[in-house]
């Protein structure tokens, strides 16, 4: 199956449409003047093939970022549809999973969940492998570019190195992986930090990475603007923006409710519209 074979109801891309356009919309009106304004990463974990296909070729915004959870569902999608969508991993890493997703995904352009120096290795022994593979074509290949995720939150349950901990990964990555570019820093934040902040008042997570990346950035020798900032998603966009996120990364608010994972289908079976 191929992006030309698949079918997409007007409904649906009518849908998906207003959603996106909406979104972008929001962040027009959250970014201050003159910043400009974030890159989005659509979140298509879990959605069909279709709907990113009729993202990428929207007729007047036209999407190029999406993100994926799972390296098995990102393998898959990245096999069918257009080479011109640029990918980013945003999920949990697994280290035996680095080494092969950047080696076969040639349009894999970023990977947003680096927390420590194993997986880091492995993105750039992949990258390296595809470069060696493709011949006189991988010289001209991009590094891959890494985002350090860092847990603003203390929770438990989230990834990501201590804000303490971020200089040391990141002069890692600059240092040791020359196949892979050090973009910036992540964090999930807490949403109920996002829905309880005070009125005037912004989540404490989004604040927190602003400072670490200002830390990192002044250990390394580099310039503030030299290291993005990747925070917010669909609950709190708005606020990561107006905290100086660089790039957003938002699903179900243009995808609408994901299934559950088992029902969840690489590509939907949609039947022609009648005339």
């Amino acid at each position: 199956m191929t992006s030309e074979e698949m079918h997409l109801t007007s409904h649906r891309v009518s849908r998906l449409s207003e959603n996106l356009t909406s979104v972008l919309t929001r962040i027009c009106l959250h970014t201050p003047k003159p910043r400009s304004q974030p890159r989005l990463v659509l979140v298509s974990k879990l959605k069909p093939a279709n709907d990113i296909l009729a993202l990428h070729t929207h007729p007047v915004h036209p999407q190029l970022h999406f993100g994926e959870n799972y390296y098995q569902e990102l393998r898959e999608k990245a096999k069918i549809l257009p080479k011109t969508i640029r990918w980013h991993f945003i999920g949990a890493l697994q280290s035996n999973k680095c080494k092969p997703m950047a080696e076969e995904i040639g349009n894999l352009w970023a990977v947003e969940s680096v927390d420590n120096t194993k997986k880091a290795a492995g993105l750039n022994k992949g990258r390296a492998a595809l470069v060696e593979r493709i011949g006189k074509e991988g010289e001209g290949l991009e590094k891959l570019n890494v985002f350090v995720q860092v847990n603003t939150s203390g929770e438990e349950s989230k990834s990501g190195v201590e804000p303490q901990d971020a200089a040391e990964l990141c002069r890692y990555i600059r240092d040791e992986c020359p196949r892979l570019n050090l973009k910036g820093l992540m964090t999930i934040g807490a949403i109920a930090r996002s829905q309880g902040a005070e009125e005037g008042k912004e989540n404490e997570d989004f604040l927190t990475l602003k400072k670490v990346r200002d830390e990192v950035s002044r250990e390394m020798g580099m310039q503030e603007g030299d290291l993005e900032l990747s925070m917010g998603m669909s609950g709190d966009f708005t606020s990561a923006i107006r905290c100086g996120s660089d790039e957003v990364r938002i699903g179900s608010t243009v995808f609408g409710e994901r299934p559950s994972k088992q029902d969840a289908k690489i590509k939907e079976d949609i039947e022609e519209e009648k005339a």
